[in-house]
């Protein structure tokens, strides 16, 4: 009887102990797609602990069960360039499906402040690069305020350094990779005066560190000197004489007509063993500060010949004039301006280039702050079918983690739909996500992700934000690894 009784209870308690939820969170009955194994297949996901524990055919017990029949459940999207760091645009990333924004073609103009301001008060992972365009303000007197991040035109951009100058702003630089930077960010149209020799010096200085370059390239031109082709020819270079790796930012905008031509020097530059990678947003205007050194004299050849009427204020919907341009430009108050310089068939033929990753450089004003990656899913995925759904995810999720790993170890946990990986996730809907957001309201929130989990915590819940969780972590470069173990 004593036996029987045993058995009883011991059979009870195996049963309560099976019964018992293994996961935190499972997403049950999902379509799962991996960029990195190519898996497409409906599975279940448990999440233990911010980390993705179990991906299986079979049933998962979890203190919550998400129902995501008729769903994709993929890698979150990782924005390489994303200006916009305030809980606003931090909203609107997350219901774009966005999981980690990073601030690397200009960088903050102060790491460890950046850092500390958001640590605790983040809706989705961030991290910054260290400025060159702030340590050469700083070193020429003019420094960049905390909430800006691009100076206006003046000495600090348009004077050629000194050799003590550089040596200062590499200083600074090494001060502001130590403090967590995951890149030197470069914006060299913004600083028209830096020589070929600086350039190939900030170059020389991320190698060392064993970092990349995040770089807005010299001019956009189609004419030489001083072309779009001279100018990505400047960087590839400098990262082979230098070994760095290079990123190009925004190579739709940097190189609009002859932009096919920079691609093709970016592939002939990596058939060659350099690190050299790119990405694009699917936008036929950019956005910048109309006080920036961009605008310089002959600004209108360097943006592939557009005029006055191409550049229209974000808030209003004005074109401008030659005169409200100068009144604009000579403002002691920053402006932000849209610049119509493409066209519609070049970023349609850019986007589903192979190299290319997708980057929406959001800011706000624009729509890609909030669009960029539901416009890509529903105009080239589903609507013009120039890209698969597996090699869409692929540019935004597999290809920017894989860039970011090169110094940031952490990256290698991103942008994978695997067991181990960061549980980094978007639940979407294939045949309905899209971008809500115009030139006239740019902020509207895309539709169409259903649930987004940010370390395994939900942020979007039934495609609705979630008050009051701040999940976000920061992003750290080696050269605060470095410090901290010293």
């Amino acid at each position: 009887m004593r036996n029987l009784i045993f058995s009883l209870l011991f059979l009870a308690l195996a049963t309560t102990i099976a019964s018992a939820p293994q996961y935190d969170l499972v997403l049950e009955g999902g379509r799962v797609m991996d960029p990195e194994t190519g898996m497409d297949a409906v599975r279940n996901v448990g999440i233990r602990d911010g980390k993705i524990a179990r991906i299986s055919s079979e049933a998962l017990g979890g203190r919550r069960v998400v129902h995501a029949s008729g769903l994709v459940v993929a890698p979150g999207f990782i924005d390489l360039h994303q200006h916009g760091q305030e809980m606003e645009s931090q909203r609107v990333k997350a219901l774009d499906g966005v999981t980690t924004a990073l601030e690397l073609e200009i960088g903050a103009p102060d790491v460890a402040q950046f850092l500390k301001a958001k640590e605790g008060r983040s809706l989705i992972h961030y991290g910054t690069a260290a400025s060159h365009v702030a340590a050469r303000s700083l070193v020429f007197g003019t420094p960049i305020p905390a909430d800006e991040i691009l100076p206006k035109t003046g000495p600090a951009t348009d004077q050629p350094a000194t050799p003590q100058q550089i040596t200062q702003i590499e200083d600074r630089l090494r001060a502001e990779l130590d403090a967590g930077g995951l890149a030197v960010g470069m914006g060299i149209q913004y600083t028209p005066g830096a020589t070929r020799l600086e350039v190939i010096d900030m170059f020389r200085l991320a190698a060392e560190r064993r970092v990349p370059v995040y770089t807005h390239v010299r001019s956009s031109s189609r004419v030489d000197p001083g072309s779009s082709i001279e100018s990505v020819s400047e960087v590839i270079g400098a990262s082979a004489v230098t070994g760095a790796t290079l990123h190009i930012v925004h190579i739709n905008s940097s190189c609009l007509g002859d932009a096919l031509e920079c691609l093709a020097m970016v592939e002939g530059a990596r058939a060659r063993g350099l690190d050299v990678t790119t990405e694009a947003y699917p936008y036929i205007a950019g956005m910048t500060y109309i006080n920036s050194a961009l605008f310089n004299p002959g600004w209108q050849e360097k943006e592939g010949g557009i005029s006055y009427g191409d550049l229209v204020l974000p808030n209003t919907g004005e074109h401008l004039t030659k005169e409200r341009f100068e009144e604009l430009h000579n403002s002691s108050t920053p402006h932000t301006v849209l610049v119509f310089a493409n066209s519609q068939e070049m970023i349609d033929k850019v986007i589903p280039h192979p190299l290319i990753m997708i980057a929406s450089d959001g800011f706000q004003g624009h729509p890609r702050n909030a669009g960029t990656y539901s416009r890509v899913l529903a105009q080239y995925v589903r609507e013009k079918g120039t890209i698969t759904l597996m090699d869409a995810l692929r540019k935004m999720s597999l290809m920017p983690a894989e860039v970011l790993e090169r110094s940031t170890p952490t990256a290698r946990q991103k942008g994978r739909l695997q067991e181990g990986a960061d549980a980094d996730i978007v639940v979407f809907d294939a045949a309905t996500i899209s971008d809500r957001s115009t030139f006239a309201k740019p902020m509207e929130p895309s539709v169409g992700v259903h649930y987004l989990l940010v370390g395994g915590t939900v942020v979007v819940d039934e495609g609705k934000i979630v008050p009051d969780v701040f999940p976000g972590r920061a992003l750290l470069g080696p050269g605060k690894r470095s410090a901290l173990h010293d």
